[in-house]
């Protein structure tokens, strides 16, 4: 069965259910999360998204995102995803929240409220090929730097979280 979304209304409140490839086709409102881990470096952990994905193969995004199941918390859901995608467990805390559109060259739109989750970890992630091609340690002012230099290799919502919630990640 296919992945159900949580659809919300502006200051998310749930309001129904949606098969996820029907929400990102019809750009509905819906709940999600983005996780940033950090090291003891004040590095943050990027992925590279897995080149056979939906939408944005290939590109460099946050440490995971998703979107919460049906009962399940945003800090859950966070864990949840953090350990499938990338293979380790990390406490997570959320630091703030935000609606953003962002329309892809596939037809697909995405209308998230994004909730920002951050966590710490040392190491090296074991990560899951089906859904994350690559990853890498980088300091936050050499991410505000590339995503400058290279915006076409970073996720609508890693650039917009950069831009406008930067001082939400450091922590």
């Amino acid at each position: 069965m296919e992945e159900q979304v949580i659809l919300v209304n502006e200051n998310d409140e749930k309001i129904g259910l949606m098969p996820k490839q029907e929400a990102h086709e019809k750009g509905v409102l819906h709940r999600a999360f983005s996780v940033f881990i950090f090291n003891s470096k004040n590095e943050v952990m990027l992925q590279q998204r897995a080149l056979h994905k939906y939408h944005t193969p290939g590109l460099w995004a946050n440490t995971c995102c998703s979107h919460q199941r049906d009962g399940e918390t945003t800090l859950e859901a966070g864990k949840r995803r953090l350990f499938e995608e990338m293979g380790f467990v990390s406490d997570l805390t959320e630091t703030t929240s935000f609606i953003y559109k962002a329309p892809f060259e596939n037809g697909l739109t995405e209308h998230e409220l994004d909730h920002i989750l951050v966590g710490k970890f040392e190491g090296n992630p074991e990560i899951n090929p089906e859904e994350v091609a690559s990853w890498k340690w980088m300091e936050l002012e050499e991410v505000k730097k590339d995503i400058q230099t290279n915006p076409d290799i970073y996720t609508a919502w890693f650039k917009i979280i950069f831009d406008k919630f930067y001082q939400h990640l450091l922590v």
